[in-house]
């Protein structure tokens, strides 16, 4: 968008609001609330100077106007989605008359929607602008779940849980674009953790949720029903309440000022990611197409979200083991959510902290292991000990550890608007496919233990370690492509990544002759633009 436009605008000469100045001659009169898509013109025109406190107060207000809504959304959709266990232990199966693996298929069947819809999702991405198409989507999926609680045999519970699939398929990838939009690529893994985390938190809400409503049980409705009606409706409420809160990008913010775009703009320079773009472009999908490390990326997310799938619809399955109480059950899910955040939360910390991330995913996939060791163990002994069961399924809640830091490592390693709509496209096919493959691993003739289910998800994650070296290997020579493109342009070969620094630092310091920088806020992908520089 902004490589087609720059060349048709007429030259800025001044921009108001403590812009312009004599550090600004030569830049034509923009007044506050005006400069709009000028931002990237005015800010490569002259750069302008941001402090450590100016950069504190640009990202808190960030925080508080953009993150905020991306916790919220990011939980609902969580919650609307892992009722459906907490549902069916409440009678929803035995109501609506399902047989053989038909629950396994409503565990599915959104994911394969999310799978089908992605091509059409990474175009809406690119081409609707945020604060359209997220409330669009919160009242789509919202108005599903609750629709749910009216469906009185299979074929209802499959049109809902297709349509909340649909309306879901693009809200991973577009917070991920909209934290690489808003963040530096030090701030990026923390605010993915704030609304990833969620994960967590809706699965003790949902479990606190379902006990309570759950008692409601009466002639006219049912638990299930009143669990599924109150969560979509919290949805559909929200959807005004964020298109009123929420805006698109950095450009069109309404709660900066032009000073503050341009600053804001200015501290985003050095990720070399460029700052949104509402251009579909073909050249960037067939890039991705010969990208080595997206489809690394992919098979990580695939082997990753087989495992997620398991908890997320078979955890209260395998939890009966422990109690035939319904409600037991449902309060012994509460420490798994918890656990899911703290492993979302720590690990997302680490990342930031030592800035490899590929070594804190390893990390947090050997919990993981141990707990699928010890169901292996106790399943297959002649004495089933439930203590060291139930440690071996609350392990599992480390994996959920993985997937937001490797949302942080793609957009953080790719470049261009389209490129990483396209990319988190992926990242969300991956994931939905792990979520139709998951529950088929743990069919109801291998119960009470799901032996063979717990053999193969082992195989997968010993499997991704392999994926997560080998990847590190490809970003090791892409970087070095990138180098021998610097030099090739004149350009020093190695470049200080002022992205992942702690505090603020501007971007080509170490740069003299001034010929860094100018790609940073182009809508290039990081093949394309020599300055880029990977994360390992």
């Amino acid at each position: 968008m902004f490589g087609s436009k720059i060349d048709d605008r007429p030259e800025v000469t001044h921009v108001e609001d403590g812009v312009g100045g004599e550090k600004n001659q030569g830049i034509h009169h923009v007044e506050n609330g005006d400069i709009g898509d000028n931002v990237v013109k005015v800010a490569n025109e002259e750069r302008i100077e941001v402090t450590e406190e100016e950069n504190k107060r640009i990202r808190r207000k960030t925080d508080k106007r953009i993150l905020t809504v991306l916790i919220w959304v990011y939980f609902l959709q969580i919650l609307d989605k892992s009722v459906l266990g907490y549902g069916n232990t409440f009678g929803m199966s035995k109501d609506t008359h399902l047989v053989g693996n038909q629950y396994s298929t409503l565990g599915s069947i959104n994911a394969i929607l999310q799978l089908a819809w992605q091509p059409f999702s990474s175009y809406l991405l690119v081409r609707v602008p945020a604060r359209i198409l997220m409330p669009v989507m919160i009242f789509g999926w919202g108005a599903a779940q609750a629709c749910m609680a009216a469906a009185t045999n299979f074929s209802g519970l499959m049109a809902c849980r297709a349509f909340l699939g649909l309306f879901e398929a693009g809200c991973l990838p577009l917070f991920s674009i909209m934290t690489a939009q808003w963040y530096r690529r030090s701030e990026q893994p923390i605010r993915v953790a704030a609304w990833y985390s969620t994960n967590g938190i809706a699965t003790i809400i949902a479990a606190l949720m379902s006990y309570g409503l759950g008692h409601i049980d009466s002639d006219i409705i049912a638990g299930w029903q009143v669990i599924f009606m109150v969560c979509g409706l919290i949805t559909v409420i929200s959807a005004p309440i964020v298109y009123y809160s929420i805006d698109s990008d950095v450009q069109s913010a309404r709660f900066f000022t032009d000073e503050e775009k341009l600053k804001c703009v200015e501290r985003l320079r050095a990720n070399q990611t460029g700052i949104g773009a509402t251009e579909f472009k073909w050249s960037h999908a067939y890039e991705l197409a010969l990208d080595i490390k997206s489809w690394m990326y992919l098979a990580m997310t695939l082997l990753l979200n087989v495992g997620a799938a398991v908890t997320t619809y078979f955890g209260p399955a395998l939890l009966a083991q422990f109690s035939s109480d319904k409600y037991t059950i449902t309060l012994l899910n509460m420490p798994f959510g918890f656990l899911q955040f703290v492993a979302i939360f720590t690990g997302c910390l680490a990342a930031s902290r030592f800035k490899i991330k590929s070594a804190i995913i390893a990390v947090y996939v050997i919990p993981v292991i141990v707990g699928l060791v010890l169901l292996y163990v106790e399943g297959t002994a002649t004495t089933f000990k439930k203590a060291p069961a139930m440690v071996g399924y609350y392990l599992l809640s480390f994996l959920f550890g993985g997937n937001p830091i490797t949302v942080s490592w793609m957009v953080a390693n790719t470049a261009g608007q389209t490129k990483k709509a396209l990319i988190m496209s992926i990242f969300n096919a991956g994931s939905a496919a792990g979520n139709i493959i998951g529950p088929y691993l743990f069919k109801d003739a291998d119960k009470p233990h799901y032996i063979p289910g717990i053999k193969a998800v082992l195989g997968i994650f010993c499997a991704l370690l392999f994926v997560i070296g080998l990847q590190v290997v490809v970003l090791f020579f892409l970087n070095k492509q990138r180098q021998n493109q610097r030099v090739a342009a004149g350009k020093p070969r190695y470049i200080k990544d002022t992205s992942m620094s702690s505090t603020y630092q501007a971007y080509g310091t170490d740069d003299p002759e001034g010929v860094l920088g100018q790609n940073a806020l182009l809508d290039l992908t990081d093949f394309k633009n020599d300055e880029f520089v990977y994360l390992y």
